[in-house]
């Protein structure tokens, strides 16, 4: 299945979150999409509120079915509980640490800034939102994008100091990646023992 790019509200809905940042739609319809979204009163079984959180995962990190699947093996050969391990993997994608970074107000604005070749790791141009920052790199703006509107108003006023495993230097518009996160520090709302029993099965 290819990366979704219709109505997020539609999204947003369908979980009950704004998994995309504030949204009007949803809190005018905060209920599920669809004909009879309203009146839906159908039990759901623990498989499908399994699935509802790892799609929802998937959903607010922007990641396809392989990707993810990808990231769950890696997590779970890696020592550390699994759901945590996973959602750190998650968090050091470039994309997001890009976003993590105000770069960009949302991931998928993130996404493009990378892949449109406007974003450094250690002074390298680097093109892959899936890369896995490690402790220590440093992310930036490329030095002849430094001025472009979508990253400046994004940055101003932005907060630097609400993820402490991010440390932002506002001269060069650069951040340094200083160590995995911890999960109380993630502030998304998923339920990560979930997606773990999900592939467990």
């Amino acid at each position: 299945m290819a990366r979704y790019i219709g109505p997020k509200s539609r999204i947003a809905r369908k979980f009950g979150e704004a998994i995309f940042g504030p949204d009007k739609v949803l809190s005018r319809r905060n209920f599920p999409p669809g004909q009879h979204g309203v009146n839906r009163r159908k039990k759901t079984s623990e498989y499908g509120i399994q699935l509802k959180e790892k799609q929802k995962a998937k959903y607010t990190y922007g990641v396809l079915e392989k990707q993810f699947r990808n990231l769950f093996e890696k997590a779970s050969r890696t020592k550390g509980i699994k759901g945590e391990v996973l959602l750190q993997f998650l968090e050091s994608r470039l994309d997001n640490v890009v976003f993590r970074l105000g770069m960009s107000p949302t991931r998928s604005g993130a996404r493009q800034l990378v892949s449109h070749r406007h974003i450094t790791v250690d002074g390298e141009v680097l093109n892959i939102p899936s890369y896995m920052v490690k402790p220590g790199q440093v992310v930036a703006v490329r030095e002849k994008n430094k001025s472009m509107e979508v990253i400046t108003e994004s940055l101003n006023g932005f907060n630097h100091s609400k993820y402490p495993w991010l440390e932002w230097d506002e001269s060069s518009m650069s951040g340094k990646f200083l160590h995995m996160p911890d999960r109380a520090d993630i502030p998304e709302n998923i339920k990560e023992q979930l997606i773990v029993e999900l592939y467990s099965k």
